[in-house]
């Protein structure tokens, strides 16, 4: 039997290890495994306690079965969201779910305006065309954020933080939020419907959970409410966005712009080379092939900050359990 501190790490790129050795706690071991779990693999966790898991890692209920049955107790997730996670199945199992909740916002904040920058100059072609020797301005150019309206979907942390930065560009920014509405009024921002947000924004920014309320959010409907020529970006989750529809939206140029950290089928594609293969995903292949479109591989929250947060509230969370304390980081089904 595997000592019960023996924890089982999924989807373990190098990074991740270095980072989880350099804030392990000694009566903590560590086992690494490189690719993601799945229905196929999940009997490798058999007598591990405890594991972790990150965002492209199947948790549905017949691999939550497997490790049940396995002895698996505890789930601590190195990622914000838990959308991959049966917590219905979970519950009924007795596996206890922990997350990181706010590994760090401004990293995606940061990178969410990055996108937004590089698509309204054109950074990408432009690049490519002065390591050619090309200098032509032609087809490059671009639009001044200054006086334009961002509408936000979703005002937490990250979505308030894109929206303070903007306000620095000289934007209006408009946030749509159920829940943080009267927060966002009280740091100034205006407070609308998603329908407003579709209706009068310049710039779309999705920062919101996916569930089962807002999967395809974005899809051809709301896509008809936005105005023409509109820059849509999503940093939050890839199920937000209806891809084909967007996607026939860019090809009528209504969509004027697009920048995705995620992709609702990035499960068999993010975090892993396939630059040897031919890539299977033909919606996938042709939105790459837009000039107008920019996309990055899940990379939003990957910066040294984040990854050191990581790394300490996943040690935190397995020494809670174990020691019987309170769970900061309880994932509960709503």
């Amino acid at each position: 039997m595997i000592d019960k501190m023996a924890v089982a790490v999924f989807s373990a790129k190098p990074y991740d290890q270095v980072f989880l050795k350099s804030e392990s706690d000694e009566r903590i071991h560590f086992h690494y495994f490189d690719f993601s779990l799945k229905i196929e693999n999940a009997t490798i966790a058999n007598n591990f306690l405890v594991i972790s898991a990150f965002v492209n890692d199947d948790l549905g209920r017949d691999v939550l079965n497997i490790l049940a049955n396995g002895g698996t107790k505890l789930i601590t997730l190195r990622s914000a969201g838990y959308n991959h996670v049966d917590l219905q199945a979970a519950q009924e199992l007795g596996i206890t779910i922990v997350n990181v909740p706010a590994y760090s916002p401004y990293a995606v904040a940061e990178h969410t305006i990055a996108l937004m920058l590089a698509l309204s100059r054109n950074l990408p072609r432009a690049y490519n065309r002065v390591r050619d020797g090309n200098f032509s301005l032609n087809g490059l150019l671009g639009f001044d954020f200054f006086g334009k309206v961002v509408g936000i979907i979703g005002g937490g942390k990250i979505g308030r933080l894109v929206g303070e930065r903007l306000r620095a560009f000289g934007c209006h920014v408009l946030i749509a939020d159920p829940i943080n509405g009267e927060l966002c009024k009280s740091e100034g921002f205006e407070v609308v419907d998603n329908e407003q947000v579709f209706k009068r924004s310049d710039i779309i920014s999705l920062h919101c959970p996916l569930v089962c309320q807002t999967r395809h959010l974005i899809n051809d409907d709301t896509i008809a409410k936005m105005k023409e020529g509109v820059m849509l970006i999503n940093t939050s989750r890839g199920g937000l966005i209806d891809t084909r529809a967007v996607l026939t939206a860019l090809k009528a140029h209504h969509i004027g712009y697009l920048g995705i950290d995620v992709y609702e089928e990035e499960d068999s594609l993010f975090f892993e080379d396939h630059s040897s293969e031919i890539i299977q995903d033909d919606v996938f292949q042709r939105l790459i092939t837009l000039p107008n479109v920019m996309v990055t591989g899940h990379q939003a929250y990957f910066t040294k900050d984040a990854l050191e947060h990581i790394a300490r509230s996943t040690v935190s969370n397995i020494i809670s359990f174990v020691d019987n304390k309170p769970l900061d980081n309880l994932v509960k089904k709503a």
